[in-house]
């Protein structure tokens, strides 16, 4: 007996069938109705042609339909495409020209946008409507296996290039595999789309804790806690930008008393945020997790860490080995992508042995550093260049021109996402003692000559210290870029 996705579906629906599996808004699932319905839509997929191994491409805005198609998929042996749902049409015409699904399913609304698609299509519409005819005893492909391909996740690199991150079965059952630090009786709620790896990862984990996610159409603040408070949800995991909406927000029109976890993660948390957190829900944990759609968790940071460890991401999750390889952070676990979809030499610079003959580490392009108790903090990337209008921008050239400026004890060099520009270049820099702070102006004024144009500061930061990890004193670069993106 492997590691099955259709498996987890089946074990929840067996025990817990009455039990909520899925809510969105008003409407919501019980594990046996997803479990039966997604007997229903297998039979029509089936019909259609689709078995083991066919890549079957879903484009939809966040619906609970998307929980009987996963389920389907994963008991057929078929392989689950989420594409993003923010993509353009030429965009999304490019993903699927990329991964070549034998069948696309889509929405109402984007339905008229892939009329001329040179790819079989249905619509959520024409298939559950096949499916409701169909029959509701469970599909069981006896030919798959556990390292079969489950899913591929889109993801754009550096170039940006789409690259479809490949797990299989067994990855996608041990990412989710439940934790005893947490706690999720009345549900997680959800503020990730059904195309982003982490919505579905919480969804799995959910339901092999036979609890409920709670989705959300959009992850506004009243969205998120308004579902709380209807659904009794006893988690809440937020990336920064969305807690900060949260905080900023009125909360005292809902009841939240059911909350008792508060997680979040990126490569960088700031301690004022993780503080803010901890004061606007007394009573609970919060939890800082760093990982990837390529390697799944890596270190988690507990709540006891919190105040003692500020900017780091914490430990080695349970069974991830974690190193640094001239100051990049490699990752090593049972957690690890298959590798990039029709792209072998991307996954041969990402998957490779860090020592002849040896075991596939995932090179992140994050750097870190370690500290003596094993604690990682994240400082910037491996390949440390910013994009602004096109044009690429090494930090280290700007910070030392603009360290040169009278006024400036020290400085770094970010960059800050910008619709206009990719990036924009902002320069933080701490005042030195007896001087007035510098302009923007000044500082451009100071780069001419020295500097082409598109390398000058476009915003300007000033603060009393630089974030530093306490084992080295690098500055943490992603934590300046948190604090920054939170506040502009």
């Amino acid at each position: 007996m492997g590691l099955l996705i259709g498996d987890v579906i089946r074990h929840a629906a067996r025990v817990t069938p009455d039990d909520l599996a899925a809510t969105l808004g008003d409407h919501q699932l019980t594990f046996a109705e997803v479990d039966q319905r997604a007997n229903q839509v297998a039979h029509a997929f089936a019909a259609l042609g689709i078995g083991h191994q066919d890549r079957v491409a879903w484009w939809s805005e966040t619906t609970l339909d998307a929980m009987a198609i996963f389920a389907a998929l994963a008991k057929l042996g078929a392989i689950f495409m989420p594409v993003n749902v923010r993509l353009g049409e030429s965009e999304a015409a490019e993903v699927l020209g990329y991964a070549k699904p034998r069948l696309l399913v889509v929405d109402a609304a984007h339905a008229p946008l892939v009329e001329d698609w040179d790819v079989a299509t249905v619509t959520h519409a024409e298939l559950f409507g096949a499916a409701d005819g169909a029959d509701t005893g469970d599909i069981v492909a006896r030919q798959l296996h556990e390292r079969d391909t489950h899913v591929i996740f889109f993801t754009s690199g550096s170039t940006g290039r789409s690259k479809g991150v490949v797990l299989s079965h067994r990855t996608s059952f041990l990412r989710s595999f439940p934790n005893l630090l947490t706690d999720h009786t009345g549900g997680t709620v959800c503020m990730f789309p059904l195309f982003h790896m982490a919505g579905w990862s919480m969804t799995l984990n959910a339901w092999q804790q036979r609890c409920p996610v709670h989705l959300v159409a959009t992850p506004d603040a009243h969205s998120l806690l308004s579902t709380a408070e209807r659904r009794h949800a006893s988690r809440l995991y937020h990336i920064p930008a969305v807690w900060n909406r949260v905080l900023e927000h009125d909360r005292s029109q809902y009841d939240l008393s059911a909350v008792r976890e508060c997680d979040t993660g990126t490569s960088a948390t700031p301690p004022e945020l993780l503080a803010a957190i901890k004061d606007a829900f007394p009573g609970t944990v919060t939890r800082v997790y760093y990982g990837s759609t390529e390697a799944g968790p890596a270190t988690l940071l507990g709540d006891d860490d919190l105040g003692c460890k500020q900017g780091s991401v914490g430990r080695a999750a349970v069974t991830v080995d974690v190193r640094l390889v001239d100051g990049e952070v490699c990752v090593r676990s049972e957690f690890l992508m298959d590798g990039y979809f029709e792209q072998p030499d991307a996954t041969a610079a990402a998957l490779t042995p860090l020592e002849p003959g040896g075991p596939l580490w995932y090179r992140t392009g994050d750097l870190g550093v370690l500290d003596d108790e094993g604690y990682l903090s994240i400082v910037g990337r491996a390949r440390d260049v910013l994009r602004t209008g096109g044009e690429t921008v090494a930090p280290a050239e700007v910070e030392a021109v603009v360290g040169g400026h009278h006024a400036v004890a020290e400085v770094a060099v970010i960059g800050l996402p910008d619709a206009a520009w990719g990036e924009v270049l902002c320069a933080v820099i701490v005042v030195a003692v007896g001087t007035a702070p510098p302009t923007l102006e000044e500082l451009r004024v100071h780069c001419e000559g020295r500097l082409a144009a598109f390398k000058h500061p476009r915003r300007l930061e000033v603060v009393e210290a630089l974030p530093r990890t306490a084992a080295t004193g690098q500055v943490q670069r992603t934590l300046l870029v948190e604090r920054l993106s939170a506040s502009s």
